[in-house]
C-alpha cells in the first residue's frame, strides 16, 4: 500500500478541509479523535461520501492559531503514542521469550 498523504481541498484563516489519500481507517479515526482534544480546535468533522469510491475528508476549524498546525500537532502526538506502544510491545516480547 502506498503512503498516505493529504490534499488540501479548501483553506482559509481559521479552517481547512483536507482529503486523505491512501488512508488506513485504523489510523484515521485516532487522528480525528486526537485533533478533537486540541484546545485550539473549535470544530472537527470527518466524512466520506462512499467508502469504496471516495477518500475521506477532515474539516478542522480553530479558535486560534492555524488549522494545519492543529493537524500537525495531533500527528506528532499520535506518533509518540505509537512509538511508546511499540517499545512496550518489544519489552513484553523480550520478557516472554526470556524463559524459552
Amino acid at each position: 500500500m502506498e503512503d498516505s498523504h493529504f490534499n488540501i481541498i479548501s483553506k482559509d484563516k481559521n479552517s481547512i478541509t483536507v482529503e486523505i489519500v491512501n488512508y488506513d481507517n485504523t489510523l484515521l479515526r485516532p487522528l480525528v479523535e486526537e485533533i478533537s482534544h486540541d484546545d485550539s480546535v473549535d470544530e472537527i468533522h470527518y466524512y466520506i461520501k462512499h467508502p469504496n469510491l471516495d477518500n475521506p475528508q477532515i474539516y478542522v476549524k480553530v479558535k486560534s492559531g492555524k488549522p494545519q498546525s492543529a493537524i500537525k500537532k495531533s500527528i506528532r502526538r499520535i506518533d509518540k503514542i505509537y512509538e511508546s506502544l511499540i517499545k512496550d510491545l518489544e519489552q513484553e516480547e523480550k520478557r516472554l521469550n526470556v524463559g524459552k
